[in-house]
């Protein structure tokens, strides 16, 4: 039935095929545009040459996206899972490896911030300006890690002319309660304050068998603050902002494997789905027989500085930050098909600092330029154990089996330049080069011991020391030209880079019970080359119009998987490069302004994602599967309809849909792959507006149909699967002065 509804909307949507921003901002001219940075200028969307979707955040609000996972109900081609931390995947392209020595594909940032650690970035969405979503390799401005895209939250600046603030309250089913508080104030005509408050609860999804004792819930308890400083002065403006999050909660999100797809016992065989006719819950359902604590006591807390300074033909940009996460978490390692729970414990402190000094030129001549130099370093300590994992018996040998690593080191420098040349008033040529050194280095050790206070001369213990340097030169050229005061076409060619890394071991030759080839240790960086050409035209008065199509050249894909350790027989997470992936895609939005009162939004992806030539350890061949999360078609349908009640406010309703065919998720581990079917999510908001508009009210349900879909899986012994959002509903109020 879905692949038959599908198909109308798809064969409906290729009449007006796209639009560039699914959001408007109604305090950037012209009316229904919005201003990004995504080119690290002041730019319309409209007029961005890059493919890009840009949120603002009263429409995040009015929509109820009040995190980084829904993005994906409003943003082409893109999913953002939860594992361990979030997981983004953008066209096709992800990482699997969130542990301390992992990168990510796609960047997320805060304010121009690289956050380095996917376990701090599902923070609620509060007092956010904006969101940007940039999809293709962002190498050249923006650096390492960036070969998918980049995921950009802007929060708001204090304001400098009037005392203001305002409280929004969200309560749903799972005891879903959200609150923020923001108050803003100026303390001259130079210098504002701004305070934003945001807490953020709700209980599991998972719903716990009988033999599941372990507390739970609340799966999310959260409370974060964030203050701000705004200084302007004749020749530019100092903004300071510090955060601080408490990420509390419980650890258990995942569900046996076997409540969804059949058990295979045979590597290299794919498990048939056979969750379609049982309930919501019976797929949410752990029954694992445990009573252990499962717990998080996280912490994050950073501080940031952009300072830009006039100079008449250039302005110079400062933005440096340092950033601290503390990790202390019990949880569950669910095994033997939901049979068996092992215990976990994981310790970890990180710290990270970023500097970037920018030069930019001002004016209205034909270049337009901009050069820097950049520099990260992140370091951690953690230790990760697993308690009865080999002996179950307390104190015994091989009770405890984990990985303390300390320190783990990671270190970027980088100098970039890019310019884009006006040969006539509507034909741009743009060039753009970035040279990145990184190091990284990691000392810890794999144990197998009786007690986490490891005995040397009894217990098994063997090294992970590995220290590598990888460097990369990116790079991209384009062209744009107006056809008229309407329409802008494009063309690039861009690259994206991601750096290598290095696996659980030493090298042999330089230690002690060091005995891995470099081949076995280290993997090289992944590469992608992007060819692109979009359309962003205003076919009428609103009627926008955003085509884009691209192709992907992926070199030494990085792919990780769980194997089995020696000594010691645990297991661990292998990353290595699976030669080759190719993608091509074609994407279009629109949004339509029917009326003053009616708008419709569409977006239609197509997109083929395949292994160009990957072949596994056991000898099997997966040239021509599709990478993981890359949906053949994806649609995207909105509708808004404002009633105007005159002298009595308004109220607005909005309903928007999401229809996605079949996709893929790789067991590496066991040389397979599972199907997610295809599926439809409806969400409705339903919102009153005051007359003056500084209250409102809205009911919203999510996710209507109640689809029960797989974001991640972790086959073999653990044999679990994470599982996205079920139905939501609740209301929401809130109001400004």
């Amino acid at each position: 039935m879905t692949k038959v509804v599908m198909g109308g909307m798809v064969s409906a949507l290729a009449l007006f095929a796209a639009s560039a921003a699914m959001a408007q901002d109604t305090n950037a001219p012209p009316a229904g545009e919005i201003i990004v940075t995504a080119t690290r200028f002041e730019t319309l969307a409209s007029k961005t040459p890059i493919a890009l979707t840009a949120v603002s955040g009263d429409n995040l609000r009015a929509i109820g996206i009040t995190n980084p996972t829904a993005l994906a109900d409003t943003v082409p081609n893109v999913s953002i899972d939860r594992g361990n931390g979030l997981q983004i995947t953008i066209r096709g392209v992800t990482s699997t490896d969130g542990t301390e020595k992992g990168d990510p594909s796609a960047a997320f940032m805060l304010d121009g911030i690289y956050i380095a650690r996917p376990q701090v970035q599902e923070v609620s969405f509060f007092d956010v300006q904006r969101v940007e979503v940039l999809r293709g390799p962002q190498g050249t401005l923006y650096g390492r890690n960036t070969t998918a895209g980049l995921i950009n939250v802007l929060s708001n600046k204090p304001q400098l002319d009037r005392v203001s603030g305002y409280v929004d309250v969200n309560y749903g089913n799972y005891n879903n309660t959200q609150v923020t508080g923001v108050i803003n104030v100026p303390a001259s005509e130079n210098l504002g304050f701004r305070l934003a408050t945001n807490f953020d609860r709700r209980d599991t999804f998972v719903q716990p068998g009988p033999n599941l004792r372990s507390d739970i819930s609340p799966f999310k308890d959260n409370l974060s603050f964030r203050g701000s400083a705004l200084y302007k002065f004749d020749a530019g403006e100092l903004n300071i902002r510090a955060d601080y999050s408490a990420i509390k909660g419980s650890t258990v999100n995942a569900v046996s494997l076997s409540n969804l797809y059949s058990t295979v016992t045979t590597n290299g065989v794919n498990p048939t789905y056979i969750g379609g006719d049982r309930s919501a819950d019976a797929l949410f359902t752990l029954n694992t027989p445990t009573s252990a604590p499962t717990m998080r006591d996280n912490k994050t807390w950073g501080i940031m500085a952009d300072l830009n300074y006039d100079v008449g033909p250039v302005t110079l940009q400062y933005l440096g930050s340092y950033r601290e996460f503390v990790r202390r978490e019990d949880g569950l390692s669910v095994r033997g098909l939901g049979t068996v729970a092992v215990p976990t414990r994981f310790d970890g402190e990180y710290w990270q600092q970023s500097h970037e000094l920018r030069v930019a030129t001002n004016g209205t001549g034909p270049l337009r330029a901009q050069a820097g130099a950049y520099f990260f370093q992140e370091q951690s300590g953690i230790a990760f154990y697993l308690l009865g994992l080999l002996n179950p018996t307390v104190g015994a040998p091989g009770y405890v089996f984990g990985f303390p690593q300390n320190p783990t080191k990671a270190k970027s420098i980088a100098t970039f330049g890019e310019a884009t040349y006006s040969l006539t008033d509507t034909l741009r040529l743009t060039g753009g080069i970035r040279y990145t050194e990184d190091q990284k280095s990691r000392v810890g050790r794999t144990v197998t011991c009786s007690t986490t206070a490891c005995n040397l001369a009894t217990d098994v213990v063997t090294r992970n020391d590995a220290s590598r340097t990888f460097k990369k030169v990116t790079w991209r050229a384009g062209v744009d030209y107006d056809l008229n005061d309407r329409t802008l076409v494009y063309a690039t060619v861009s690259t994206g880079y991601k750096a290598g890394g290095f696996n659980d071991g030493c090298e042999s030759g330089t230690g002690t019970g060091c005995s891995l080839t470099a081949d076995a240790l280290y993997y090289d960086p992944e590469t992608l080359t992007s060819y692109e050409i979009g359309t962003k035209t205003r076919i009428a008065d609103g009627v926008r119009l955003n085509l884009t199509a691209f192709h992907y050249d992926y070199t030494n894909l990085q792919v990780s998987q769980i194997i089995t350790c020696t000594p010691g027989g645990g297991q661990c997470q292998a990353t290595t490069n699976a030669a080759a992936a190719k993608v091509d895609g074609v994407e279009a939005e629109t949004t339509i302004q029917a009326s003053p009162n009616d708008r419709f939004e569409a977006a239609v992806s197509w997109l083929n994602a395949r292994y160009d030539r990957y072949t596994l350890p056991n000898g099997a061949n997966w040239q021509g599967r599709r990478l993981d999360r890359s949906p053949a078609w994806n649609v995207l349908l909105a509708y808004t309809r404002t009633f105007d009640l005159g002298n009595s406010g308004s109220i607005e309703f909005n309903v928007r849909s999401r229809l996605s065919t079949r996709y893929k998720l790789a067991g590496l581990a066991n040389f397979y792959q599972v199907t997610q079917p295809a599926f439809s999510k409806t969400d409705i908001n339903v919102t009153y507006n005051s007359p003056d508009r500084n209250w409102y009210l809205q009911g919203f349900v999510k996710n209507l149909e109640n689809a029960i879909t797989v974001s991640s899986i972790a086959p073999g012994p653990n044999g679990t699967a994470q599982l996205a959002d079920p139905q939501l509903y609740g209301v929401r109020a809130g109001f400004k002065f």
